[in-house]
């Protein structure tokens, strides 16, 4: 799934969390957000293995959220907020499309991996792969309890996320031809850098 779905289903599950206290609300979802980007850093580095953590960001998210509950600060608020859109993400991914450049065409059997298990969790595929229609519309469905409770800066955010969201979904069956004419004509110091998936034309 695209980031930016992360990042919009993050930004609801911490909606419905702060309900009770509506003044967090900001500080949480902002936080939210930034955790629901996060694990998507390890792109270029082992995708979904290096930051994305099914299993194990459960347990620091758990104790974040009863800390908040005893001690409920902007910082405990943040942090908690950021650790559980985090895990929601690594979660979110096993029902999504594998690795490969074109997941449309369901050749990869590693959706994320668990580092518990120590193996891959192959993708489910209810979202068919990153950018997909129905991947744009559970982001934009995501938007709605956020933009509802946001205004300003935060609220434009989270509306560009959501456009940006759809030109992504335009364009992204493209992106894979793009990507490896980019890839191999790269200088060879540069292309050892890049992951094989956007060297070799599938």
């Amino acid at each position: 799934m695209m980031a930016t779905t992360h990042a919009l289903i993050g930004g609801a599950v911490v909606v419905l969390l702060t309900r009770f206290a509506p003044e967090m609300t900001p500080i949480a979802v902002t936080a939210a957000l930034a955790g629901g980007v996060f694990p998507d850093l390890d792109l270029y580095a082992n995708h979904r293995k290096t930051l994305h953590f099914p299993v194990y960001y459960w347990i620091p998210a758990t104790l974040a959220v009863l800390v908040v509950a005893l001690i409920p600060t902007t910082t405990t608020v943040a942090v908690a907020a950021f650790v559980l859109a985090a895990a929601v993400h690594s979660t979110m991914d096993v029902f999504g499309g594998g690795l490969e450049l074109r997941p449309w065409l369901g050749t990869s059997d590693r959706a994320v991996y668990n580092h518990y298990r120590r193996h891959w969790i192959r993708p489910r595929r209810w979202i068919r792969y990153d950018g997909a229609p129905a991947d744009f519309l559970l982001g934009a469905v995501g938007a709605v309890p956020v933009v509802t409770v946001t205004d300003g800066p935060l609220r434009t955010i989270v509306l560009g996320a959501v456009v940006v969201s759809g030109v992504y979904a335009l364009v992204r069956k493209h992106l894979p031809d793009l990507a490896t004419v980019i890839a191999s004509n790269l200088p060879k110091p540069l292309r050892t850098h890049v992951p094989d998936r956007f060297v070799d034309v599938e």
